[in-house]
């Protein structure tokens, strides 16, 4: 099971270093979520960040960057969003739907199924979907490799992601949770979480 990072969705101080450490450690798959900011804040964290792992890193929005960048790939947040004309690398995508899951697969290198659990970091995007259908579509072949898990996902229900069949998990608010952009300067926690993160998907 893969092992996703997403940024939190806010812009902070220490973020540039806290990301680095993290690529040192063996992050290989980072999301830069940044919804709804100006590219040029996003534009300015990648120029912080090691040009060797920009290829590590998929950005939301803001697609231009990729290139720009050499980036490893775009994600798609809207389900319903089409592909971006001309473009040909990698996509991933977001769904809410299990309906809508086997034809995104067809059309990206992985999907990430949307508020698995509730999400940590948006307190009112609540569980979409009961543990009974989860294991329905994972018996239909609907979760698989190509699927990744997001929405609250933590420490305690990893577990779970990796017995219903999820090819991956996408961690945020678990990781993030652990350093107070306000009050702390020692991000040493979240690099001891990641590592624990690591550990338990083995």
């Amino acid at each position: 099971m893969k092992l996703v990072i997403m940024t939190k969705s806010t812009f902070f101080v220490e973020e540039d270093k806290i990301l680095t450490t993290l690529f040192e450690e063996g992050m290989d798959d980072l999301h830069l979520f940044k919804p709804n900011s100006s590219p040029m804040y996003s534009e300015r964290l990648l120029s912080l960040l090691p040009e060797d792992m920009h290829k590590k890193i998929t950005v939301h929005e803001h697609y231009y960057l990729k290139d720009e960048y050499h980036l490893g790939a775009i994600h798609i947040d809207n389900p319903s969003e089409p592909n971006p004309q001309d473009y040909k690398g990698k996509i991933s995508r977001t769904c809410t739907d299990l309906a809508q899951l086997k034809s995104l697969k067809k059309q990206s290198k992985y999907v990430f199924l949307k508020n698995i659990f509730d999400c940590i970091e948006f307190k009112d995007e609540k569980a979409n979907f009961s543990l009974e259908q989860l294991q329905e579509a994972s018996r239909q072949g609907l979760i698989d490799h190509k699927v990744f898990a997001l929405g609250g996902l933590c420490l305690d229900n990893l577990r779970q992601a990796k017995d219903l069949g999820f090819g991956g998990v996408v961690i945020c608010g678990d990781l993030w949770n652990k350093f107070d952009i306000h009050r702390q300067a020692d991000y040493k926690e979240v690099i001891n979480h990641f590592k624990r993160l690591r550990k338990a998907i083995g």
